[in-house]
């Protein structure tokens, strides 16, 4: 197969997805790599749905891979994985009203573009977890316990008037033992370890696999059904009224899998051998002429 990865500076020496990429190449695929932050694209030429049987997409979350990974997308290039459902996942606030909207156990969320917005949310919900919308790796997450220490977040913590255009999310702490658990989807396969908390960087843990409940695999499936994600991790906390889904990430670093590269190569070469997506046909005018706006309509 011919196989193109998208691959950002930040990841250039990370074993996901070097070691994928080297496991692919020792069983005689081509693979090719693009470094979309440091590089020009070009766009227009750059696009070609021949030329490869799927593009794979490991980028910082805002990174322009996902850009070109679209436009490929848009083509008829199959995507690993599916571009839309990459953006949809990368911008928490959306992907936390899609999951709440379909049933999925994930706290009450609310989103604003000035922090002292967020002055707005009722007491009760205090503390409260305040993160970047397009954050990752748990960078810039925070624990507000009250209202009056909202005044502490940092400026540059949210993308309004000081910084750059994005939004802050905040949710209610879900009270937990300090320890996250990491649940790692490979094409249906479900992993997981425990790992301690940024929320409490004090307390001792020590990163390990764990054995996957019925009820953790069950919930990982809904996760992956309901985002469209074939490669994809989640955070998931052990709250008093069972598991509660913090976060998604889409190829996330797989740490603790057994033989991950190989889990993951051999998953590339299953869902690029699928039947490609048909194109969406172009919208045709209307046979009476174009759709005018009529006002007050």
């Amino acid at each position: 197969m011919k196989l193109c990865f998208l691959v950002e500076e930040h990841y250039r020496h990370d074993g996901m997805p070097v070691e994928v990429i080297g496991r692919l190449r020792e069983w005689g695929h081509r693979v090719d790599i693009v470094r979309p932050g440091g590089s020009l694209l070009h766009m227009t030429g750059a696009v070609n749905a021949g030329s490869h049987d799927a593009w794979v997409l490991k980028t910082v979350s805002g990174g322009p891979g996902l850009s070109l990974l679209e436009a490929a997308a848009a083509a008829g290039v199959t995507t690993i994985n599916d571009a839309r459902a990459i953006r949809g996942v990368r911008d928490k606030a959306v992907a936390a009203a899609v999951a709440r909207d379909r049933g999925l156990p994930v706290p009450p969320t609310y989103a604003a573009a000035d922090p002292a917005l967020l002055a707005e949310i009722p007491a009760s919900q205090y503390p409260l977890v305040v993160k970047p919308a397009e954050g990752s790796s748990g960078r810039d997450v925070r624990l507000v316990p009250s209202p009056d220490r909202l005044r502490e977040l940092p400026a540059g913590l949210t993308g309004g008037p000081t910084g750059g255009g994005g939004l802050l999310i905040a949710q209610p702490y879900v009270p937990n033992s300090g320890i996250d658990l990491k649940v790692y989807c490979i094409a249906g396969e479900v992993h997981a370890t425990e790992r301690r908390s940024p929320l409490h960087p004090d307390h001792p843990v020590r990163e390990r696999r764990v054995p996957v409940s019925a009820e953790i695999v069950d919930l990982a499936h809904r996760v992956g059904r309901v985002h469209g994600l074939d490669l994809y991790g989640l955070d998931v906390l052990l709250g008093p009224d069972g598991p509660v889904v913090v976060d998604v990430n889409d190829f996330p670093s797989f740490r603790q899998v057994p033989d991950a590269a190989g889990k993951v190569a051999r998953a590339v070469l299953g869902l690029a051998a699928r039947v490609p997506p048909v194109r969406p046909p172009e919208q045709r005018v209307p046979a009476g002429g174009p759709v005018r706006e009529v006002a007050g309509a």
